[in-house]
């Protein structure tokens, strides 16, 4: 389990917060409206109604405690690159922050934002599950049934071909694509005597069942 804090509770922030939680990990939300707070307190660890702009509250749920802390708001762009400097400066492990255009992303990265996210949608959900997997580099549901996952190859796997493996018939899942450890380039539906290596990037499709299985 990991511990996240989530600042802003708009549709994506209270989207994170609500998947992060139902995955099973510590989830701790601030926002300055009683009623988004209100809404989602049953969905998450914790829920505070504070501005998170005071950095006495900010230090007051002890962010340098969380793994990760995210500024999940974009509408005002100074307050969201105020919060994240202070974070910054408080000692938060890891800040992820919600960018709203090419300056403010600059701006975001020019003072030390660990990770800045510009979704186009609402990609809560996807974020979630990209955050709380050792492995998991990337993450897009096809349907709500399929998905297709970027993922760093499990140990267990590394010096066996996807032969040995039996990738479809044990776990239900087709590698299309190996991005080479070695920096050697991509495969392209890998053949069955390839090898895997400690660090190659494989895509795969499946089940969402099958994935989780994995």
């Amino acid at each position: 389990m990991k511990s996240y804090i989530v600042i802003g509770l708009g549709r994506f922030g209270s989207a994170l917060a609500r998947e992060l939680f139902r995955l099973g990990h510590e989830v701790v939300v601030i926002d300055k409206d009683q009623d988004a707070v209100t809404k989602i307190s049953d969905s998450v660890t914790y829920a505070l109604t504070a501005d998170a702009k005071d950095e006495s509250v900010l230090k007051s749920v002890g962010v340098r405690n969380f793994d990760c802390a995210i500024v999940a708001f974009s509408n005002s762009p100074q307050d969201s690159i105020f919060i994240a400097l202070m974070l910054k400066e408080i000692g938060a492990k890891y800040v992820i922050a919600k960018g709203r255009d090419e300056l403010h992303i600059k701006v975001l990265n020019k003072i030390g934002v660990d990770k800045v996210v510009f979704p186009e949608n609402d990609i809560g959900e996807r974020l979630a599950q990209v955050l709380t997997s050792s492995n998991l580099v990337d993450y897009i549901e096809i349907t709500d049934e399929y998905s297709i996952i970027e993922i760093t190859a499990p140990a267990r796997w590394e010096g066996q071909s996807i032969r040995s493996l039996d990738v479809r018939a044990k776990y239900g899942l087709n590698i299309l694509v190996i991005k080479r450890a070695d920096g050697r380039g991509i495969n392209v539906a890998p053949s069955p005597e390839y090898i895997i290596s400690r660090g190659d990037v494989l895509v795969v499709i499946g089940s969402n069942e099958d994935i989780k299985r994995l």
